[in-house]
């Protein structure tokens, strides 16, 4: 599992093939919903996401970029009507960076190939990793070609 954001430093550097692209395009790629989730920054509604109920099996990868994510064999229902999942599919997919804002200090996580905005992490998912990786629904595509087997 990977270490939550320490004050004065990101978690690690990104690893792999970034991806990058001038903003209009990623306006032109993604629909309004998505483009304000994952390249402002913003939250969804609460249950009123594509994912949030699901219990479709696969692989949920980044809506930007496509780059793996988590697997739904660490799916869980939260209870907070956002898709939450109890670790990513491997630690190096994504970046957790602090965030301060009117709810406190939180910790964001973001896409580690394209930086984007996916959600928060917090500290009272179920046993034993004791993570909620809380995504927005907008930030995620499932493909239905099934999960990887886990590593960890």
């Amino acid at each position: 599992m990977g270490t939550f954001f320490k004050p004065g430093s990101r978690r690690g550097s990104r690893t792999g093939k970034a991806v990058v692209r001038p903003e209009d395009q990623w306006r032109e790629q993604l629909t309004r919903q998505q483009y304000n989730v994952l390249r402002e920054g913003g939250t969804e509604r609460a249950g009123s996401g594509e994912y949030a109920y699901t219990t479709d099996r696969g692989t949920y990868r980044c809506a930007a970029c496509h780059a793996e994510l988590f697997n739904s064999t660490d799916k869980y229902d939260s209870g907070t009507g956002w898709p939450s999942f109890t670790r990513p599919a491997q630690d190096e997919a994504v970046e957790h960076v602090q965030d301060v804002g009117l709810l406190g200090i939180r910790t964001e996580v973001r896409c580690r190939s394209c930086a984007s905005h996916l959600g928060h992490v917090f500290r009272d998912g179920p046993s034993p990793e004791g993570t909620r990786y809380c995504m927005n629904s907008a930030a995620l595509s499932l493909d239905p070609a099934g999960p990887r087997a886990s590593s960890a």
